[in-house]
């Protein structure tokens, strides 16, 4: 029996679910409509369960993005799967939101850098290369001023991700010829490419407990940077 795995990713304002068995997706529900994560992923997750005859329990493991991205949306993907993994006894697998990304580019010609809108001014970026079937990283998932970023990058790109959307101009600015991007449709993180990654992962054992389980924000969130500053001034 091949595997059967739930993928979820909320990191970002597009939300996605899927299902798959094996290599073959049975199922994805992909919605980019900004809304609250919470009933929407409930709401997707209950009905494609339902379309496919499936309960939680019958499933091999769950996999879910766990940054970086929307601090809250990653709080409900997160929140999900644990329930799931601790109520099935089933494991977990992580995966990092650029690299979902970067499955949008297969066989890539060029370094694939994935870039998702961090706000403030920021992205979030990591550079790929392809070997193996899937992305691998040529260095660590960052966050910082894209124009940072893209003082690093050396030779030819491929651009993919919300990031390179709303920075566009500025990238061909500095980058000029050096600069390719995807199509805009692939700059959606789907679910259905976590599925892969996820099903390498579990073939391989990269597994972890729902207890184990927590997001990765790269950066400290609004509360953190307000607490230290407190914990600064009182110094």
């Amino acid at each position: 029996m091949q595997e059967l795995l739930l993928t979820i990713d909320t990191s970002t304002r597009a939300g996605s679910v899927a299902v798959s068995r094996g290599e073959t997706v049975l199922g994805e529900i992909v919605l980019n409509a900004g809304s609250n994560h919470t009933d929407r992923l409930l709401m997707s997750l209950q009905q494609l369960l339902r379309d496919l005859q499936l309960t939680p329990e019958q499933f091999d493991a769950f996999a879910v993005v766990r940054g970086p991205g929307s601090f809250t949306g990653l709080r409900v993907g997160v929140a999900t799967v644990k329930g799931l993994a601790l109520a099935t006894g089933k494991p977990v697998i992580a995966l990092s939101s650029l690299q979902l990304l970067a499955m949008q580019a297969p066989l890539a010609k060029y370094p694939v850098c994935a870039l998702l809108d961090a706000r403030k001014q920021e992205v979030y970026s990591c550079l790929y290369h392809w070997e193996g079937g899937r992305p691998q990283p040529l260095g660590p998932e960052l966050v910082q001023p894209p124009e940072r970023l893209l003082e690093s990058l050396q030779g030819e790109v491929l651009f993919v991700g919300d990031g390179c959307q709303t920075y566009r101009t500025l990238i061909v600015r500095q980058l000029g010829p050096r600069a390719h991007f995807l199509p805009w449709p692939c700059h959606l993180p789907r679910a259905s490419s976590g599925a892969a990654l996820a099903l390498s992962a579990l073939r391989l054992g990269e597994t972890l407990s729902g207890a184990a389980l927590a997001p990765c924000y790269i950066r400290p969130s609004e509360a953190e940077i307000n607490w230290l500053r407190r914990q600064e001034e009182v110094r």
